[in-house]
């Protein structure tokens, strides 16, 4: 399977945000190619949710590996699109509230309501049976693209231990 041969991959690093867009632009310049996108859940649900959201729309060939802890864990642990109501974030120390900030976007169930997407799943990795629904979802979207059947989608639910401001275990 040519997904399985790690010799000829190559990578591109877009804006935040533009990842399907990206991808997009790739798969029609090189139709046979596996693309993919991995972006976090600031990134797609923020100032991507366009790009991602239309590029599904379209049923482009493409899939995208969207990692959700529900803060911006790579910039200080802010609140984020997918932060839960009541969670605390260094934004939101008493925690999301949907009065101010609004309720959290289910990108999974926005995207579940379009006709051409192909595959959408929610996986968790907080123990070893769940990662190992993670790696099937994630075998699962690339054979997709390798038969070049559609729009895939796998969100995996990740800890952010720092971002929380718990230990690795209590994140899980």
């Amino acid at each position: 399977r040519m997904w399985r041969q790690f010799g000829d991959l190559d990578i591109c690093q877009p804006a935040h945000g533009r990842a399907p867009a990206a991808a997009t632009g790739i798969k029609r310049a090189l139709p046979d190619a596996i693309v993919f996108a991995y972006q976090g859940d600031g990134d797609m649900t923020a100032i991507g949710t366009a790009e991602a959201i239309h590029a599904a729309a379209r049923g482009e060939k493409i899939a995208i590996f969207f990692v959700n802890n529900a803060v911006f864990g790579a910039t200080g642990g802010q609140m984020a699109p997918t932060t839960l109501v009541g969670q605390t974030t260094t934004t939101s120390p008493w925690g999301r509230a949907p009065e101010q900030a609004g309720y959290p976007i289910r990108m999974g169930e926005m995207l579940a309501t379009l006709e051409a997407p192909v595959y959408l799943a929610r996986v968790s990795i907080s123990n070893i049976a769940k990662l190992n629904q993670a790696k099937k979802a994630t075998l699962k979207a690339l054979q997709i693209q390798e038969e070049g059947r559609g729009f895939a989608m796998v969100e995996y639910l990740v800890p952010c231990p720092s971002g929380w401001h718990m230990t690795p275990v209590e994140s899980l």
